[in-house]
């Protein structure tokens, strides 16, 4: 794994970027996932309780930009980031205007239902999201990132990502209809951090294991695009 993902990833290498592997991707990628996807959350529910809706707003976004300024100065400026940024922008604003905790709340489960269909439909169109979205893990060289291989597993990750998003937005509409803004707190708690973990571990060593079976063909694929420059 080490050796053939080193060299399929059209020059990682060589400017001092080390072949994955799982504790490597994880150390990398772990520590921001579960501050961006628990601390803003964590955030926005203790400002509701102490001082209401616009409380926990103003507490979830500060945390956020704090969060944003930390990856910032720590070098990274990736997708996840930009992306996790501009949607609590959005999400603030809603829940400013309808001065309500339950909309502010249900926003990221309209969120992940179209997270869900953005997966499923980047795997259709042969650009996998989850592809795009490793590279805040591990930075993929670019020509890596162009072959089949790496396409077709973080395709099928995509789907699996993407059935999943779609069947936690269902459930979190339920528990935010029936029981309310506690009961989301509570649902989204479990269904979120715990349940992303594993999927991520699975994510991680899936991807480890198909691109180390499939790394010769890809950079017999690099080394051909590279003969004919």
């Amino acid at each position: 794994m080490r050796g053939t993902v080193g060299t399929a990833e059209s020059g990682n290498s060589a400017v001092g970027v080390a072949a994955p592997s799982f504790r490597s991707v994880v150390a990398r990628g772990l520590p921001a996932f579960l501050s961006e996807g628990f601390l803003p959350l964590a955030a926005f529910y203790a400002g509701w309780r102490l001082s209401g809706t616009a409380a926990g707003i103003a507490a979830a976004t500060l945390v956020a930009l704090l969060l944003y300024a930390f990856e910032r100065r720590a070098g990274r400026d990736g997708l996840l980031v930009r992306l996790t940024l501009l949607f609590v922008a959005v999400q603030s604003a809603v829940g400013l205007l309808t001065a309500s905790a339950a909309v502010y709340l249900a926003t990221p489960v309209v969120a992940g239902a179209v997270w869900g269909v953005a997966f499923l439909g980047s795997a259709a169109a042969g650009r996998p999201l989850a592809g795009a979205l490793a590279c805040a893990w591990y930075p993929f060289g670019p020509e890596f990132r162009r072959t089949k291989q790496f396409k077709r597993v973080y395709g099928f990750e995509s789907v699996v990502w993407g059935l999943y998003l779609l069947g936690r937005s269902g459930v979190r509409l339920l528990a935010l209809l029936h029981g309310g803004v506690g009961s989301l707190v509570l649902v989204t708690s479990l269904t979120g951090t715990p349940v992303m973990l594993g999927l991520i571990a699975w994510s991680i060593w899936y991807a480890l294991r198909k691109l180390s079976d499939e790394a010769p063909d890809a950079a017999a694929q690099t080394a051909s695009r590279e003969a004919d420059v």
